[in-house]
């Protein structure tokens, strides 16, 4: 295999650790602007650009993983279905709590019930992504995945 395919293999390795860390970057970002201590109304209005945001950035995540990713990974390793469905139930279950972040949002909740729902949101996530690093990372160094990463792995 010459040396251009073996670091374009490597690289959904080190795409998705990359991909995640912006990830919890922007949730970190997102919840210093709660602790921020900003009146409520203030808070409702700044939790929209943040929320649609972070929001956006991680369901963008979760899609290219499961209309791409997921999809490559099953073809190649079919024993790693059961993993696939783990993590699809994952994205189902996240992408219901960024649903009622962007509710929370819309409707100016206080700093206090916003934090509530990006404790949720942090705890499932960071679940989520550690599980799924220790399931596919080794899988991803061999993948053979012609694509463009931000459209396999979001935006971010």
């Amino acid at each position: 295999m010459p040396d251009g395919d073996t670091t374009r293999l490597i690289v959904w390795s080190s795409e998705i650790r990359q991909v995640h860390a912006r990830l919890r970057q922007a949730l970190a970002v997102t919840r210093t602007e709660v602790a921020d201590g900003l009146d409520d109304a203030e808070l409702g209005r700044d939790m929209l650009v943040f929320c649609h945001g972070f929001c956006t950035a991680l369901d963008g995540h979760h899609h290219g993983e499961s209309s791409t990713l997921f999809p490559a990974i099953a073809a190649a390793h079919p024993e790693l279905r059961p993993t696939l469905h783990k993590l699809e139930q994952d994205h189902s279950m996240i992408g219901h709590l960024l649903a009622g972040l962007r509710a929370a949002a819309d409707r100016g909740s206080t700093a206090e019930e916003l934090d509530r729902h990006l404790d949720g949101i942090a705890a499932t996530m960071e679940n989520h992504f550690r599980y799924e690093e220790r399931a596919l990372l080794r899988v991803l160094e061999t993948l053979d995945l012609p694509a463009d990463p931000a459209v396999v792995l979001g935006p971010l």
